[in-house]
């Protein structure tokens, strides 16, 4: 068993860290597993979130409590009532307000040190390459379906490791693609599901604490990809169920040979038009449909 206690930390007085920051992450620079090491990679990171909705207000605000060094936020929606029973990086001041915004002001709240860039726009394909370049880690909040194609094909085609999370009723799921060798979301769902069988968190509901637990799960690997510890979901997918309060692992399909993007002859070499692929526009949807592990099977939402 791995020894963890703060007795076995390393530290060297040769580190680019401040004495602020120093005081700031003091309990994380006590762990073996960050040290000066890992929160001096997590200080000059730089990591992407995409939506500042139900899963992604938790892992901005966890994020920037940890020293990630700049955070970008993309959302083009505006906070309304309803999101405040889960979207907890927004306040009642922050209602008819851009999420993106909102979000800033909360980083900004929590911690001068980190930088802090806002996209109060729709990516597409005709910006997601160049939002997406800047960035080493992509975290998706999206919950749609023409987005998560959109995401994964471009962190396929810029080489970066995508943190997928979802939530809907009182399930959640959550899943690191492009990374270690593991597939894309294409090698797992090589077509989009008819629109017809799209449903929605209006439709559905979920419970608040949901969307939370797997933001801050994402929050979790996105700090242990950068810090330099083993993922835990690459090549597998983490499910939650709140209603009997467990967690299972299941292992996913390895890469596929015939994936359109990252196979070894890919069809898809820039972005396509993905509501045209997908056949709905890229709105806070989410959908069922039947995931098969060697002799298990599935069912779960994304």
């Amino acid at each position: 068993m791995a020894d963890h206690s703060p007795a076995t930390a390393k530290y060297t007085t040769s580190h680019g860290l401040s004495n602020q920051q120093i005081k700031r992450y003091s309990r994380q620079l006590l762990l073996r597993d960050i040290g000066v090491q890992g929160q001096e990679k997590l200080c000059n990171s730089s990591v992407l979130i995409i939506g500042a909705g139900g899963i992604g207000s938790p892992a901005i605000l966890y994020l920037a409590a940890a020293g990630v060094g700049n955070l970008g936020i993309v959302d083009y929606d505006f906070v309304e009532e309803s999101n405040l029973q889960r979207q907890i990086i927004h306040s009642e001041a922050s209602i008819n307000t851009s999420k993106t915004d909102s979000a800033a002001t909360a980083v900004r709240s929590i911690s001068s040190l980190v930088q802090c860039t806002t996209y109060n726009t729709l990516i597409d394909q005709s910006n997601v390459l160049e939002i997406v370049s800047g960035y080493d880690v992509v975290v998706d909040g999206s919950d749609n379906v023409a987005t998560r194609y959109l995401l994964n094909d471009a962190c396929v085609l810029l080489g970066k490791p995508l943190v997928s999370g979802s939530a809907l009723r009182m399930d959640g799921q959550l899943t690191v693609y492009n990374h270690q060798g593991g597939p894309c979301y294409r090698c797992i769902f090589p077509v989009p599901p008819p629109p017809e069988t799209v449903s929605n968190c209006n439709d559905g509901g979920v419970l608040g604490v949901v969307p939370g637990i797997m933001g801050c799960m994402q929050a979790l690997e996105v700090i242990k990809l950068i810090s330099g510890i083993q993922t835990s979901y690459s090549q597998k997918m983490l499910l939650l169920d709140a209603v009997s309060g467990s967690f299972r692992t299941v292992k996913l399909r390895g890469k596929s040979s015939t994936c359109a993007v990252c196979g070894p002859n890919p069809t898809i070499t820039k972005p396509i038009d993905y509501v045209q692929f997908c056949g709905a526009s890229p709105h806070d949807k989410v959908y069922l449909f039947w995931l098969i592990t060697g002799k298990t099977m599935q069912m779960f939402k994304c």
